[in-house]
C-alpha cells in the first residue's frame, strides 16, 4: 500500500492549502486514496487550514480519523498560499513535495504523473500546464507570455500546480503570493525544470479567492521578482549606472547653461532647475547602490550561513 501512515517513510507529500474548503475536502481526500493506492511510492496529504471561518477544522478531524495519511495543520488567520505552502513544507517528510489545492479543480489522479519525471531523475521541478477551457485564460495567458520574456523559461504555464524536489522550497523567498514564480527562482538557482499536462475541471463547491483585483499585485510582484533576479546580487549595476547617468546629464546640463549665461547673456531658470533635479537624483540614486550593496552582501553572507547548516545538517542524519 503507497499510502503512507502517521510514521513510516514517504517519498511524496502533497501540500494543500486549504481556505473555507469544507465542501471540497471529502471528495478530495477520497480521490487522493484513490490515486496513491496502486502508486510506485508511498504517499502523505498535509492540508494547512488557512484560517478558515467555515466548517473546515471539524470537516479535518473526521478525516483524519478515516484517512491515516492525512495530517492537518491550521493558521489562525488567513495567511496566504505561500505561507501555508511552508507550513506544510516544514512538517511534510517527502523528498518531493506537490503543490496541490483542494477545490478540486485539478484532481488527484493525476498527481502521479506530475512526480514521475522528478523520481525517474529527469527533473527537479515540474509544473502543470492547464488544460481545457477556463474563465481566465485571458490573464493567466498574458502572465505566462511575460514570464518567458522577461525569464526565459521554456515553460508555458507557471500558474498552476507544481511537484518539485525539497530543496527547492529552500531558495524560494517566503513572500506573499510568490508562490507563482517558484520555476523562475528555481530555473534561475540552476534546477532543471519539465511540464505535464493537467486537465482544469470547473470548481465543484465554494468561491474562487482571486478577482480582478489580483491582476495589479501580480503585475507588482512579476516586476519585483525580475528586478531581485537580475539586479538582486549587483545593486550597483542598476542604481550606479542611472545615478551615473543622471549625474552626467546634469553636468552637460549645466555647462550648457553656463555658455546660454555667460555667452550670450540668456538666464533661463527651468533649465537650472533640470539640472538641481538630475544631479541630486543621479547623488541619491548613486548612493542606493552603495546601501544596496551593503544589504546583497549581508544577503549573501546568510546564503553561506545557511549552506553550512545545511551541511552539518545532513552530515548529522
Amino acid at each position: 500500500m503507497s499510502l503512507a501512515p502517521q510514521s513510516g517513510p514517504v517519498d511524496v507529500s502533497v501540500l494543500v492549502p486549504a481556505k473555507d474548503e469544507a465542501e471540497n475536502l471529502p471528495e478530495f481526500l477520497a480521490q487522493c486514496e484513490a490515486a496513491f493506492r496502486d502508486a510506485p511510492f508511498a504517499a502523505e496529504v498535509v492540508v494547512v487550514d488557512d484560517g478558515s471561518v467555515d466548517e473546515t477544522p471539524q470537516v479535518l478531524a473526521a478525516l483524519g480519523a478515516r484517512y491515516p495519511f492525512l495530517r492537518a495543520l491550521r493558521h489562525r488567520s488567513r495567511q496566504g498560499i505561500a505561507e501555508a505552502l511552508h507550513t506544510a513544507g516544514l512538517a511534510a517528510r517527502g523528498g518531493v513535495l506537490v503543490f496541490y489545492p483542494a477545490d478540486l479543480q485539478f484532481l488527484p489522479g493525476e498527481i502521479p504523473g506530475l512526480v514521475a519525471p522528478i523520481l525517474a531523475g529527469d527533473a527537479d521541478l515540474v509544473t502543470g500546464a492547464k488544460q481545457g477551457q477556463y474563465e481566465k485564460a485571458f490573464v493567466s495567458g498574458v502572465y505566462n507570455r511575460l514570464c518567458r520574456i522577461l525569464f526565459g523559461l521554456n515553460v508555458t504555464d507557471l500558474n498552476s500546480v507544481k511537484a518539485y524536489r525539497r530543496e527547492v522550497m529552500d531558495v524560494v523567498p517566503l513572500r506573499p503570493d510568490w508562490h507563482r514564480y517558484f520555476a523562475v527562482v528555481a530555473a534561475a538557482e540552476g534546477f532543471r525544470l519539465a511540464e505535464r499536462p493537467v486537465t482544469l475541471h470547473p470548481r465543484r463547491a465554494g468561491q474562487s479567492k482571486f478577482g480582478l483585483g489580483r491582476i495589479p499585485v501580480g503585475v507588482m510582484d512579476l516586476l519585483s521578482v525580475w528586478f531581485q533576479l537580475r539586479y538582486g546580487r549587483k545593486p550597483m549595476l542598476f542604481f550606479g549606472v542611472s545615478g551615473s547617468i543622471l549625474f552626467i546629464l546634469g553636468f552637460l546640463a549645466g555647462v550648457a547653461a553656463l555658455i546660454i549665461r555667460f555667452g550670450f547673456g540668456v538666464g533661463f531658470r527651468p533649465l537650472l532647475n533640470l539640472i538641481e533635479t538630475l544631479v541630486i537624483s543621479g547623488i541619491a540614486l548613486f548612493g542606493f547602490g552603495f546601501i544596496g550593496e551593503l544589504l546583497a552582501g549581508n544577503r549573501e553572507e546568510l546564503r553561506e550561513i545557511r549552506r553550512e547548516v545545511d551541511r552539518l545538517r545532513r552530515r548529522e542524519e
